[in-house]
């Protein structure tokens, strides 16, 4: 079974737009309500048996069930009897509000993320299953239909492939205006990649965005930065206004649009050296970055400009696209680690941008050198014979 996900931009007209804003304010308060009744309960079960909270108890029967994704379904279900405001949106995107608490309870039970947080703005709504046929054209455009909404005319950047059906609509609300984003399925096998062709290793950093083992030194563009002179005026000028004002909401978008400006670029470059990874080698290894601990360092601002993750996932999305093979080997030691002689050359400082191994004499650039070890860590892996990098200059 192939999946994928095409996004398109939504013109829809004034009304569309209020009902889409409307829809969300319902998801966001359901969210909060839901999360506020999550809450309570475990609140009312932290306290000793015998012994009451100083500050205050909540007072929830001993027998009350834990609130879950099946019982807060079927208390929504019976609340829209009471809340007519509720029947408004479709009955599956108010489930799939629900099914999204429940995924970040599950996230920070098994994976260790931190306790749900209220949400001020819901900033999507998804369409999890569809009876009709989504995407049509007629007058020379294009339309989706959007279950108790209607047709939303739509831009088709790019034709949807043939053989592959609708089976999930997400409408995103952004600051350039309103996407949807298709969830396309093909009932087909897809083989495993294997590595094959030339191979490539790549080495991350902030002095340059990435080395490769060939030699090859990809320089940082630095997006938030350049971006923040033009940022810091519109907040200086947001400042001065009344809150609320007209001016103030201009600002706002303003804002909002050249943030969304920075995060396209940086999306749109990622990809573009993505391609350039994939003409350059079949068989691609990466670092697996411990991403949070670089996040939480002296150096976030630029780690989070830079993004490591996000260029990591688009790697693997094109390499499985173009048919390359793409794989994360074991980050530590990388960079004190000879590629010609194995031998441990001990820890540098960030200052020492050059590698000079004093058992074999090999000499190159320091991140060359670690994506050249990245590159033999990875053939080991797969268990094809390590290339041997011959003498340095």
């Amino acid at each position: 079974m192939l999946n994928l996900t095409y996004e398109y931009k939504l013109i829809p007209t004034d009304a569309q737009r209020e009902t889409f804003d409307h829809w969300l304010e319902i998801c966001r308060k359901v969210y909060n309500y839901a999360l506020r009744e999550r809450k309570d309960w475990v609140n009312s079960r932290k306290c000793e048996i015998d012994s009451c909270s100083i500050k205050q108890e909540y007072i929830i029967p001993v027998d009350a069930p834990r609130p879950t994704f099946a019982r807060q379904c079927k208390t929504l279900a019976e609340a829209k009897k009471s809340i007519p405001e509720l029947k408004l949106p479709h009955t599956h995107v108010l489930q799939q509000v629900l099914r999204q608490l429940e995924s970040a309870f599950v996230a920070m039970w098994d994976r260790g993320y931190g306790f749900p947080r209220f949400k001020k703005r819901m900033r999507s709504f998804v369409f999890p299953q569809l009876n009709l046929k989504s995407v049509q054209r007629f007058n020379d455009e294009d339309w989706v239909n959007l279950p108790k909404i209607g047709l939303v005319k739509m831009h088709l950047s790019r034709p949807i492939p043939e053989g592959f059906e609708v089976k999930q609509i997400r409408v995103v609300k952004r600051a350039s205006g309103y996407y949807a984003m298709l969830a396309l399925q093909c009932d087909v096998e897809v083989p495993q990649t294997s590595p094959s062709g030339h191979g490539l290793g790549i080495d991350l950093g902030l002095e340059h965005f990435l080395a490769t083992s060939d030699g090859e030194l990809i320089d940082r563009p630095r997006f938030f930065v350049d971006g923040l002179f033009k940022l810091k005026l519109l907040q200086r000028q947001l400042k001065r206004k009344k809150k609320g004002s007209r001016k103030f909401r201009q600002l706002q978008r303003r804002i909002a649009r050249h943030h969304e400006y920075i995060s396209n670029s940086r999306k749109d470059f990622h990809f573009k050296t993505a391609h350039h990874l994939c003409n350059q080698g079949q068989t691609i290894f990466a670092e697996d970055l411990n991403l949070k601990a670089m996040s939480a360092g002296m150096l976030c601002k630029h780690t989070f400009d830079v993004g490591f993750g996000q260029f990591l996932g688009i790697l693997g999305y094109v390499s499985f696209k173009r048919g390359a093979y793409f794989a994360k080997v074991d980050p530590n030691g990388t960079s004190q680690t000879c590629p010609r002689c194995q031998t441990h050359t001990g820890k540098k400082d960030l200052s020492e941008r050059v590698h000079k191994c004093p058992e074999c004499g090999y000499e190159t650039n320091r991140d060359v050198a670690a994506a050249q070890v990245v590159l033999q860590r990875g053939y080991t892996a797969v268990g094809h014979i390590a290339v041997n990098f011959g003498e340095g200059k």
